[in-house]
């Protein structure tokens, strides 16, 4: 701005056209920008993944191959093997195929719900309808931690010739005789999970249902919170003591 002097010495303030100009221009750029972000911020959702393993708990499968949307998350797996997770894209009909380690098409085709950012375990298991059937189901896993001071197990039974189990969580220092089990009747093919219960050292001794004569007695293992674990109940095929065999593994928390 400038000014000028009259007759009547009263100053007149002339505006400066350039620095209105100047402003003029600063409005259409200033709008421009706020489009932009507007722009950035509309972008489309990221889709999480799916985290997927096998379980294989079939008694009559040969070695096996699984693939899911053809991609491969297990190789040459068999009976009692609980593989690591693998990284697969989310899919509400997700085609999963098991076939022959040794080649061939698929033995089992079906479709399963993988939800993103879940984890999930395709559980192989014989179907009972005859000697050399066997079918693959798709298991929602727990994928948080248990809360602080707690543990999650969930169990599967696939012991047919012990039958239905009760599992206890015998704490130290105490016995089988004064322990409450913390599953009672779990039939074949029963799933049983998550059950949490307060972290402390614990054998774990699973025995026929209503008898405390046991058929698995774990080694001792100090919980200490947040663990979260499956245990694959199963027949031992090659020895009379144990008769059971119990495959435990982690979904989340820490390490053991």
């Amino acid at each position: 701005m400038r000014a000028m002097k009259t007759n009547r010495t009263r100053w007149l303030v002339i505006p400066q056209p350039l620095k209105m100009l100047g402003f003029a221009l600063t409005v259409p750029a200033s709008l421009a920008v706020a489009l932009s972000l507007s722009a950035c911020e509309n972008v489309a959702p990221y889709t999480q993944p799916s985290l997927v393993r096998l379980i294989d708990a079939s008694y009559i499968a040969p070695a096996a191959n699984v693939l899911v949307e053809g991609q491969l998350i297990a190789a040459n797996a068999g009976q009692g093997t609980i593989t690591n997770y693998a990284t697969v894209a989310a899919n509400n009909a997700a085609l999963i195929q098991v076939s022959a380690a040794t080649g061939g098409s698929a033995l089992v085709s079906t479709n399963g719900t993988l939800l993103p950012g879940h984890q999930h375990s395709v559980f192989l298991t014989d179907n009972g309808a005859s000697p050399n059937g066997y079918q693959a189901t798709v298991l929602e896993d727990q994928q948080v931690q248990a809360a602080n001071g707690h543990s999650a197990f969930r169990f599967l039974n696939q012991a047919p010739k012990t039958g239905a189990v009760d599992i206890y969580m015998v704490p130290s220092g105490a016995t089988l005789a004064n322990t409450i089990p913390l599953v009672t009747g779990l039939p074949v093919g029963g799933t049983a999970g998550y059950i949490t219960f307060p972290s402390q050292s614990i054998t774990m001794v699973i025995t026929p249902a209503g008898v405390t004569k046991p058929q698995y007695t774990g080694t001792p293992v100090a919980l200490s919170g947040g663990e979260v674990r499956t245990v694959l109940i199963m027949d031992s095929q090659l020895t009379s003591d144990p008769p059971v065999l119990a495959v435990i593994a982690a979904d989340a928390g820490p390490a053991n």
